[in-house]
């Protein structure tokens, strides 16, 4: 840059005395703004716009999970059953699909879909309710039994529980059941070969 000053410095002296001093900072004013961009570098990136701003989509970006069975909820499979259970709906000719249609299958529990037991008589229902009971116990313990505080919690959230006749109607249904005359000692109930018929026939009847 020194020699270049000294050559515009020369320059100007070719000139009349009384323009040197304009001639030489024109000429010095022209030679440093053609050097100006050198001395910047490369200038500030552009600003993004809208359009650069928005964020890419690719293959890989997250997608929302997808939906299952609500709740969780499947269906059961031969091999979910006990045998005893399956033993049950082979003589009867019980389907799995007819099972699949009153209970499910969430993990390594089971639960109800059935709502309407099919009946308006309170002695019948409680009776239904356990039957019903005994089964979701079998297809999980091969034992076709249910549990007498279980039967009547159910009838309670029913509005179908007799207080004064609930012993009275496991009696008259005895025949259904593996004992001769309920009594308040008895804590579990054991469908006897009656019941288990009584029990094909209203799985049939709540499809």
């Amino acid at each position: 840059m020194k020699e270049k000053i000294l050559e515009i410095a020369e320059i100007a002296k070719a000139c009349p005395e009384n323009l040197q001093a304009i001639c030489f900072e024109l000429l010095l004013k022209d030679y440093l703004s053609s050097r100006a961009p050198e001395r910047r570098g490369p200038g500030p990136l552009p600003a993004p716009n809208s359009s650069t701003q928005e964020p890419q989509q690719s293959g890989t970006e997250e997608q929302p999970p997808v939906a299952g069975h609500a709740g969780g909820q499947d269906d059961l499979a031969e091999v979910d059953i006990h045998v005893k259970a399956r033993h049950f709906l082979k003589k009867y000719s019980v389907t799995i699909e007819q099972i699949n249609n009153l209970f499910y299958k969430d993990g390594d529990k089971l639960g109800t879909l059935y709502d309407d037991l099919k009946t308006t008589r309170v002695a019948e229902s409680q009776v239904r309710v356990a039957l019903l009971q005994a089964l979701l116990r079998a297809l999980q313990s091969g034992e076709f039994e249910c549990d007498v505080e279980e039967v009547r919690s159910e009838c309670e959230a029913r509005k179908c529980y007799d207080r004064n006749n609930f012993g009275n109607n496991f009696t008259n249904n005895a025949g259904l059941f593996d004992f001769g005359k309920y009594n308040k000692s008895i804590t579990k109930i054991r469908l006897s070969e009656a019941g288990k018929k009584e029990l094909s026939e209203l799985i049939a009847e709540l499809q």
